[in-house]
């Protein structure tokens, strides 16, 4: 990826979405095998942030005991438990910021937008998973609150090589996210 800097016109911050025990983990509820591949170049992309002093803010997943999502998907993230922890290789630092979500989209129901406005960020960096949902939603998301997205395609993953490719295209061709 280019090179972060910060500048008066644009303001970064660094988002990694889900790179949660229950997803990540050999064997976890919602296993996404792919998830492993992309620890090591998200480690880049954090090391870079601290760096050049880029917000980096996690989003996860907090799920109540009853979350109607379950429905859909079986039970994981349940809020408090040790599958809804940040893996142990990407674990925030103190001055990270973590926002807990129940759905999709990061900004849907949570304070994200706001720490945004606060923090005065025009550009998220998107990472972690899964692309063609969490990371899908919340580009549509940032995209129609006037954010720019960059997604550096090696730090998200999804089930599927499939979906991976097509959502990294839907972003990039419908919400104008760079891919990179």
């Amino acid at each position: 990826m280019k090179k972060l800097k910060k500048s008066e016109t644009e303001a970064y911050a660094l988002l990694i979405t889900d790179m949660l025990n229950d997803f990540v983990n050999k064997g976890a509820t919602l296993e996404v095998p792919a998830a492993r591949a992309i620890i090591q170049p998200m480690r880049k992309e954090i090391n870079k942030a601290r760096k050049a002093q880029i917000p980096i803010i996690y989003c996860c997943d907090a799920h109540k005991v009853n979350d109607p999502e379950f429905k859909l998907w079986p039970r994981h993230a349940v809020k408090g438990t040790a599958g809804a922890a940040v893996i142990k290789q990407l674990k925030p630092h103190k001055e990270d910021y973590v926002i807990s979500k129940t759905y999709y989209s990061c900004f849907y129901k949570t304070s994200l937008d706001k720490l945004l406005k606060k923090l005065g960020i025009t550009h998220l960096i998107l990472t972690g998973v899964v692309t063609n949902i969490c990371i899908l939603y919340t580009t549509a998301e940032a995209y129609m609150r006037g954010y720019k997205v960059t997604i550096p395609k090696n730090c998200v993953a999804a089930l599927t090589k499939n979906e991976h490719r097509f959502a990294l295209q839907q972003m990039q061709h419908v919400f104008h996210a760079e891919i990179v």
